[in-house]
């Protein structure tokens, strides 16, 4: 082991006990704890995200969640499973897999809906009706915070349980039953402006 190695390996050993430390001190909500593992290890979460995604402002939008579930769950975690920047790179693995399945669940419902207005009888006034229907379906999709989108995607298109999404997506229970509900409503009236 050469001596810039042994530096490196120090060096990564005194981080992580620091972040240990910050970590302890978020748990009791401090948030210049927050604050200083934010600015020690953005690059390292962006950049992970940014090679998962491919794309700046959904890996920024990855290390915002992971940061705001560190802050909410920072008591959760166990150094003895794993280190503070091991734990961080698989909060934002986790996060950035299920950003690409709800785009690509996005993608395939969109694909979904489109196939079925498409395959109905064409007149040119069916057509334009069918065509306002599509816009509405898209856009009531769209409208929805993209952690509700998610949060249904991961309840109908994966069929976790509402305890699985709310471990999953580190937010309470009751949380992920007012997301479900909230969400499949506005997409009930938006689908009865329809018909």
């Amino acid at each position: 082991m050469s001596p810039d190695d042994k530096e490196i390996k120090v060096s990564s050993v005194e981080r992580n006990l620091r972040w240990q430390g910050y970590l302890s001190e978020i748990a009791q909500g401090r948030e210049s704890a927050l604050s200083a593992l934010y600015d020690e290890s953005k690059g390292l979460v962006y950049t992970f995200a940014l090679k998962i995604l491919d794309n700046q402002s959904d890996a920024e939008e990855i290390a915002l969640d992971v940061y705001k579930y560190v802050w909410n769950n920072a008591a959760n975690y166990n150094a003895e499973l794993s280190n503070p920047s091991t734990w961080l790179i698989m909060l934002t693995r986790s996060r950035s897999i299920d950003k690409n399945r709800s785009k690509k669940n996005a993608q395939e419902l969109s694909d979904i809906i489109e196939k079925e207005i498409s395959s109905s009888e064409k007149s040119t006034e069916k057509a334009a009706l069918e065509s306002e229907q599509r816009k509405i379906i898209l856009e009531a999709l769209s409208e929805l915070d993209p952690n509700h989108r998610r949060v249904l995607e991961l309840a109908y298109f994966y069929q976790y349980t509402q305890s699985e999404i709310s471990e999953m997506m580190g937010i309470p229970l009751g949380s992920v039953k007012s997301i479900v509900r909230v969400a499949t409503d506005k997409l009930k009236k938006t689908l009865e402006i329809i018909k």
